[in-house]
């Protein structure tokens, strides 16, 4: 098991965002995390990656309890993350972006840096470009990129496709499948559940804090019920 969480709460002030959520991320596997607007989906990745303090529970990584290890020794650890909302430096050229992604690294990152620019041949073509002059869509490879700089076992990556045009969001999402191909595990979380469940093996129906569902994702699309919410119920 490369990643467990076991019955974390999370409290932001008095309100609970978690209730004991629980789920698993085996090695090699795409793991989706769906479910509406404040279900809890951020909330768990950043609770994942050190960014939100547990209130209880536990987050296992390779065995490890890490529950409470800063962030920056989780990445160093193999846990990347591309934010919500990208968080691409405005004032950097592209390289620099990506750079940042290995900051606790002290190894060669030119074979890592080359990976990136084949998986992103747009952001190659743009390398010495402000972060901020890019669109939405490179900015978001940007994010990706940067957190595949960081050499992760797993990568976290946070609503990829939000405010993309459709071709581009067909575009992400082939680039996350051959990401995985290469042998990184990656737990997503999607607003648009249906590419989603195409693409994982595994996934998690959040509702107001909790786990509500998990099966594998060819599954939940054929659920009446996550049809319904989820798909347009068609």
């Amino acid at each position: 098991m490369l990643l467990e969480v076991k019955d974390i709460n999370v409290h932001y002030g008095k309100i609970a965002a978690l209730k004991g959520i629980s789920l698993e991320v085996n090695e090699g596997e795409i793991v989706s995390l769906i479910g509406a607007n404040g279900a809890g989906k951020t909330t768990t990745l950043k609770t994942i990656s050190g960014l939100r303090p547990l209130t209880s529970g536990k987050i296992l990584f390779n065995g490890e309890d890490i529950s409470k290890m800063p962030g920056h020794k989780r990445v160093i650890l193999g846990i990347g993350q591309a934010p919500e909302g990208r968080g691409v430096f405005p004032g950097m050229t592209v390289q620099e972006n990506l750079l940042m992604g290995a900051y606790t690294r002290k190894d060669d990152l030119s074979k890592d840096l080359a990976e990136v620019y084949e998986l992103f041949p747009r952001l190659a073509e743009r390398k010495s470009q402000f972060g901020g002059t890019m669109s939405g869509g490179e900015q978001q490879m940007i994010a990706i990129g940067r957190a595949l700089m960081t050499k992760p076992k797993v990568v976290l990556l946070d609503e990829p496709s939000m405010g993309l045009a459709p071709m581009l969001i067909a575009q992400i999402f082939t680039i996350i499948k051959e990401i995985n191909s290469r042998g990184t595990t990656v737990l997503l979380v999607e607003q648009n559940a249906q590419q989603a469940l195409k693409l994982s093996d595994r996934a998690y129906v959040l509702e107001t804090g909790r786990v509500v569902k998990s099966a594998p994702g060819r599954e939940l699309l054929d659920d009446p019920s996550v049809r319904e919410a989820y798909l347009g119920g068609h």
